[in-house]
């Protein structure tokens, strides 16, 4: 699973970047400004990252489950985890 993370605690800021983060491609390791916020692309996280994170009770967990997408939130950061892109031959 890929990982961006956008270093900001405020979900109202997040939440307004969100749709043109996801629209951004990102290099291995890139980081960018969007609108005064720094996100970068921080590589890929084990499933078990994302089991870990879950039980920590000062952490977030939102699901975009229409983009399977899921939003950890902990400290001053917010992490988007992408499911792995899968490669379909035809």
């Amino acid at each position: 699973m890929k990982c961006i993370s956008v270093y900001t605690k405020n979900f109202a800021v997040f939440s307004d970047i969100y749709e043109e983060i996801m629209k951004t491609p990102f290099a291995e390791n890139e980081e960018k400004e969007i609108e005064g916020i720094v996100v970068s692309e921080s590589g890929e996280v084990p499933d078990s990252y994302l089991d870990r994170m879950r039980t920590k009770p000062d952490v977030v967990v939102m699901k975009v489950k229409e983009q399977n997408v899921t939003i950890l939130q902990h400290g001053d950061v917010f992490e988007i985890i992408l499911p792995e892109e899968e490669n379909v031959i035809h």
